[in-house]
């Protein structure tokens, strides 16, 4: 009798894949729990789909009974195409998101309830919602769609008009809440900076369940609430779904919600066979509900579970992987993990600081346009913002790009807008339609009665001059409104950049702008960013014409780019956006303090908010340092808008490990070049590794002979010296981690780093030297 061929050989001979010890071992760890921690780079999408052809073809597991869900419908897409590669004989698997998941289940219910029910996000019919039988709805009742909803509620509940950023800020609000399935009583407790955003969302809950005439409304987070509610409720529809599958898998763990994880912890609650693959270190998406302590907890969940780490990396080089495991041994709550490669060394990350924010964008372009494989670059960013600037200037040289998130408002932004209307005010100054628009946002003092007035009366004089002679006014605002119209009968003429810095000045925009962030909490920074971008779309063009068509010609060339996907153009990219993604070069840009980490990164009610929030930030960091394979640059400077800003801690710490024997010296090689020519790289093989305590300890430090190099050698009670912390008695040991007491103080660091680094040494019984600086 033939010997059936082993699983894993068969498939290395059929496809060329060839697995790991610990990757083989989660393919075959079929029953019970698993939480597979799978770093970047470590082929976590292979294994998964190994795993599941492994049910299938060697345990007779018929497909319809394995369900696999994923983060979006992108990496769905994927892993259905990736497993009729590797199984081409095979039925496929139901490969979906975990919203798709559980609105299969609300249509389930609400069919056997006969509750009608309307879908009011997503691509809805407008024309169909707004002309019907070709009745206009009635001012009370807005368009059947989410955003439509939602901007007549919030003028119903503020008085304002909302505007796009509120916008995005208040459905990134509702959808933390529901995600995180915050009781109404605490939502007012949200931090958000949209105003009385928990009044809006009451009264958006309440207006939905009214239903307007068409049955409950319905949007993508109540598809998440309602499913996870009908599963709680309907036992026989939970017992049809939990007998519907045997096995369930679900991918990027780590960016899934509080409500997601109780929807699949029902699924799989009768049989237990869950697989969840995560990487904690991965977790970027908390402002989405997102929370990585389901991956911290989930022994305290499933008790039985086995925890799998796949920690070799097959993307990059040994510089970059190692740069990227010490950097992110900062964070504290986290999986003690150790990413390695077997992969060569290639060069190590690069810093590069420039004089100014304008140069990196200058600097990019010289660099990249030479490049043979355009796709195999990347630029990426923390902000939408950012590529703005990338975009003109990668235009102008005629550099092919790809805009991974395409939806960039900048173009329709009501700062660019209104700039746009100063410039034509200056053109004619006797259209009192377009005073209405700005008139609030310069230097006049002009009332809104005021206004009301100017607009009823017919003339064809300056408005200025009208305002002045027809519309009564007090004393004070007769010389502003004159030096108002003065000022722009100046600008006339005057080259777009130029004009642009008139406006913000001499008319008052700025001032107008920090009243307007005051009273209605946008943040100056991103705001006065935006006039910054439009000075640099500006320079060189010689008429306020050639700039807005300059503005229009951009606006064009964003949305066109996204049809560059695959070609050999550049990807340009927010770091959120990135993940999942890998190329040969990585240029991380913008890497000041303020942007990553911002100013948000760093706050929180409690201490322990602040650092949880931070963590992110640094997590964010490392999405984008393990993009690259072989290649990567991280780009800081010195001032934008005149002003000047600090180069981000994270690349400092970058720059301690890369520089373990002093961070000044790695200061001074990045800094070579700012003022003038090409940047000289900062960086040379390093062998330190950083975490919270090496980097607090980032001054020349040589082997210390004296240091604890052995575990068993750290007890509770006994005294140590830390060369930064001073002199401490360990007060508890806890697995990887050692709590040490310096002073009143209580610091948890990790036993591996300590001893690696040689940071601890053992108290003498003499006495205590000193705090060991």
């Amino acid at each position: 009798m033939q010997q059936r061929i082993d699983f894993f050989t068969s498939k290395k001979e059929e496809l060329g894949v060839s697995l790991s010890e610990v990757q083989k071992q989660a393919v075959r760890q079929t029953e019970g729990p698993l939480l597979l921690l799978a770093s970047p780079g470590s082929g976590k999408t292979t294994t998964m789909i190994m795993r599941i052809g492994y049910l299938i073809e060697r345990m007779g597991v018929e497909p319809s009974r394995i369900k696999a869900v994923t983060f979006s419908r992108a990496s769905a897409s994927d892993m259905k195409e990736r497993f009729a590669r590797f199984f081409p004989g095979l039925e496929p698997v139901k490969f979906s998101t975990i919203h798709s998941l559980a609105f299969q289940v609300l249509r389930e219910h609400f069919y056997k309830t006969r509750t009608p029910y309307h879908l009011i996000e997503g691509q809805v019919d407008l024309e169909e919602e707004t002309e019907g039988d070709g009745a206009q709805p009635a001012a009370d009742q807005p368009p059947l769609h989410k955003k439509f909803i939602l901007r007549h509620l919030y003028k119903t509940t503020t008085g304002e008009n909302i505007t796009d950023e509120q916008m995005e800020e208040l459905t990134t609000y509702i959808s933390l809440v529901k995600n995180k399935m915050i009781p109404p009583e605490q939502w007012e407790s949200v931090k958000t900076d949209v105003p009385q955003a928990h009044r809006v969302l009451i009264a958006y809950e309440e207006y939905k369940r009214a239903g307007s005439g068409k049955g409950l409304l319905v949007d993508f987070d109540d598809m998440l609430t309602i499913g996870n509610e009908i599963l709680e409720r309907d036992r026989e529809l939970l017992g049809r779904y939990q007998r519907r599958y045997d096995y369930v898998l679900t991918d990027e763990s780590q960016d899934t919600s509080l409500v997601q994880h109780a929807i699949i912890e029902k699924l799989v609650r009768e049989h237990g066979n869950l697989c969840v693959v995560a990487d904690d270190d991965q977790s970027i998406y908390s402002w989405r509900g997102a929370d990585p302590s389901y991956l911290l907890n989930f022994k305290a969940a499933y008790p039985a579970a086995v925890t799998l780490f796949m920690e070799q990396n097959y993307r990059s080089s040994r510089d970059i992987v190692d740069a990227a495991n010490r950097f992110i041994r900062r964070n504290k709550n986290r999986y003690e993990k150790n990413m390695f490669t077997r992969n060569p060394r290639s060069a190590p990350p690069q810093i590069r600081t420039f004089a100014d924010y304008k140069s990196q964008a200058k600097y990019l372009v010289e660099e990249i346009r030479g490049l043979p494989e355009l796709g195999e670059a990347a630029v990426l960013y923390r902000n939408n913002s950012s590529s703005i600037t990338l975009i003109n200037e990668f235009d102008r040289a005629g550099i092919p790009f790809f805009m991974k998130d395409t939806d960039n408002r900048f173009f329709s932004h009501w700062v660019v807008e209104d700039v746009l209307n100063f410039m034509r005010m200056s053109f004619t100054d006797r259209r009192a339609d377009l005073l209405e628009t700005i008139h609030t946002k310069c230097a006049g003092y002009i009332t809104k009665s005021q206004m009301a007035q100017l607009l009823g009366i017919n003339s064809q004089e300056s408005v200025f001059d009208t305002l002045l002679k027809q519309v009564p006014l007090k004393e004070y605002q007769v010389k502003p409104i004159e030096l108002l119209r003065d000022n722009f009968r100046r600008m006339k003429g005057m080259p777009p950049k130029e004009a642009i810095r008139h406006i913000r000045g001499k008319l008052g925009y700025e001032k107008a702008l920090e009243r307007l962030c005051e009273r209605l909490g946008f943040r100056k920074e991103h705001l006065f960013g935006i006039l910054g971008t439009l000075e640099e779309i500006a320079d060189t063009l010689g008429t306020m014409e050639e700039f807005a068509a300059r503005l229009k010609h951009l606006e064009g060339v964003l949305k066109s780019s996204k049809h560059k996907k695959g070609q050999n153009a550049v990807t340009f990219s927010t770091l959120h956006s990135a993940k999942g993604l890998e190329f040969e070069r990585v240029y991380m840009i913008d890497l000041v303090d303020g942007i990553i980490p911002s100013s948000e990164d760093k706050q929180g009610v409690t201490a322990e908010e602040a650092s949880l929030s931070l963590e992110e930030a640094v997590r964010l960091f490392y999405v984008g340092m393990t993009r690259a394979k072989r290649h990567l640059e991280l780009l800081t400077y010195k001032s934008r808008e005149g002003e000047k800003v600090q180069e981000s801690p994270f690349v400092t710490d970058v720059r301690n490990i890369l520089n373990p024997g002093g961070p000044e010296h790695g200061k001074k090689a990045a800094a070579g070049g700012a003022a003038g020519g090409r940047p000289q790289a900062s960086g040379s093989e390093g062998t330190g590794r950083a975490s919270a305590s090496a980097k607090a300890a980032a001054p020349a430090r040589r082997r210390n002979p004296n240091a604890v190099r052995a575990a068993s050698e750290l007890a509770v009670g006994r005294d140590v010296l830390h060369p930064v912390f001073g002199s401490g008695t360990v007060v508890k040991l806890a697995g990887e981690r050692i709590h040490i007491r310096f002073g009143t103080a209580d610091k948890v660091l990790s036993v591996a780093t300590c001893l690696e680094m040689g940071l601890l040494e053992l108290e003498k019984p003499q006495g205590k030297p000193g705090s060991g600086r």
